[in-house]
């Protein structure tokens, strides 16, 4: 069986040579791995090693995918050659090495250099064996001496201009940097960039109709899982250590929980659909917001969960089903074009298909695949999903539009100019008690900070359509 830099370094040559997603990359190789372990009989004394090696390579792919422009500029720092000049496997190899060094303090400096190394030796490249080892020991040396600090401060050009430098320093695209200091300004941003950079929580939304958070919560520990409440939300939990499978953990066959981060909870919370009501969600895959409807009306009355994905919205009916959840029905097709729900619901939630900006923790990739450019088309598909199934509500019906970005063209923009065209169209606050009451801002929005509120970012709004 490979080890687990070896296999790192086999997953991020897909995702640079291939294009491949990190997640994907990942999941296929781990897939590979724990087939080959199978085969090889390992025995069980060993299982917690193969735990760790799993976790490694997660975080050393996901740590050097986030990491990138950071990693790069370490090269050109202290190398002859450029990042973007080197030969691509050895930069790849150089990226874990320095991500050892810098970013994984339970790795000593020895180890990290001499697997670097190694590595380099595995992967035909025993004649560039001096120039790994010379590079990482002229990074400790540098960094023991405090001056590799300076030495990428004046990389980043004018220090005048903070969004290159957190850039370089944080390993961002200097336009979601910029985009960020707009919205928040100096210090906040360089905390919502070291926020952005750690590895994500992991958390639950009891179901129930079928449990308790009392419930749900002294079972996760007592199977040696730590958790802790969610206060902000009733049937939250946070899973704070070790994990392991999900699907193997108390209460996850019977449908006492499921996943769903904090912020996704709030949304439906701001829906606050009630029973025996119409509910349409119109982009409902993979279901975590459409299940949170069925529990909160008590799973009476009506919801139409929508996709134009059949593969999608296959996950929306298995997580029904886990839940035991009987009021969800779905329909295969693009909402833009779904002109059957004219006027007919009471309540509709348009999760937005969007840039993912609030999620960067949890998608490694993320950062480096969105433009400017390509936000622009995605701002159009939002604003024509808008325009569509705003006539699926009945008047005096609510429709929330929710994204998991923090980007203003897709959030506040949309929602401005979506209501200086539809003067029938109001925004309202939750009722008082309801949980995302205590995140309204004062412009009658929700706008999630991650570094604020420990939370995935988003964007949420409730809108009523008047009779008049």
């Amino acid at each position: 069986m490979q080890n687990s830099r070896q296999i790192a370094f086999l997953i991020l040559r897909d995702i640079h040579r291939r294009g491949a997603f990190a997640d994907v990359a990942l999941d296929k190789w781990l897939r590979q791995v724990q087939i080959e372990s199978k085969a090889e009989e390992i025995k069980s004394d060993r299982a917690e090693s193969r735990n760790e090696n799993r976790a490694l390579v997660t975080e050393l792919v996901y740590g050097c995918v986030r990491r990138m422009r950071s990693l790069d500029a370490l090269i050109d720092l202290l190398a002859k050659k450029p990042a973007d000049k080197q030969p691509p496997d050895l930069r790849i190899i150089l990226h874990i090495g320095f991500y050892q060094l810098r970013y994984l303090n339970q790795i000593s400096a020895a180890t990290a250099v001499d697997t670097t190394v190694e590595l380099a030796k595995t992967n035909g490249m025993s004649g560039l064996t001096g120039v790994v080892n010379g590079l990482l020991r002229q990074y400790l040396r540098q960094a023991e001496a405090g001056t590799i600090e300076d030495g990428l401060i004046k990389a980043s050009g004018d220090s005048s201009i903070p969004g290159k430098h957190l850039g370089i320093i944080h390993s961002y695209p200097d336009w979601i940097v910029n985009n960020w200091l707009e919205q928040l300004g100096l210090e906040e941003t360089e905390q919502l960039c070291e926020w952005f950079n750690q590895s994500p929580t992991i958390d639950l939304r009891v179901n129930p109709l079928r449990s308790s958070v009392d419930q749900v919560e002294t079972a996760l520990q007592d199977g040696g899982v730590k958790v802790s409440r969610l206060p902000a939300l009733p049937q939250g939990l946070r899973l704070t250590g070790k994990v392991g499978a999900i699907a193997a953990l108390p209460g996850y066959e019977q449908g006492w929980w499921t996943i769903q981060d904090s912020s996704a909870q709030l949304v439906t919370y701001l829906l606050d659909p009630q029973p025996d009501s119409v509910v349409i969600d119109a982009c409902a895959a993979p279901g975590g917001k459409t299940t949170h409807i069925a529990e909160l009306m008590g799973d009476k009355g009506t919801i139409w969960a929508c996709d134009r994905t059949p593969s999608r919205l296959k996950k929306v009916k298995e997580n029904a089903h886990r839940l035991q959840l009987k009021s969800i029905q779905t329909i295969t097709g693009d909402s833009r074009k779904l002109s059957q729900f004219k006027e007919t619901a009471d309540f509709v939630l348009l999760d937005a298909p969007c840039s993912g900006l609030g999620t960067l923790h949890r998608r490694a990739d993320i950062r480096w695949r969105q433009t400017p450019e390509n936000i622009q088309e995605i701002c159009q598909l939002q604003r024509e999903l808008l325009e569509q199934v705003c006539q699926w509500v009945k008047p005096g019906g609510i429709l929330v539009y929710s994204t998991c970005t923090l980007y203003s063209p897709e959030n506040e923009e949309a929602i401005a100019d979506f209501l200086s065209q539809h003067h029938h169209w109001q925004i309202e606050l939750p009722k008082a008690g309801n949980p995302a009451a205590e995140f309204i801002t004062p412009e009658g929005w929700i706008k999630v900070w991650p570094h604020r509120h420990i939370m995935d970012g988003f964007f949420m709004v409730r809108l009523r359509k008047t009779t008049q």
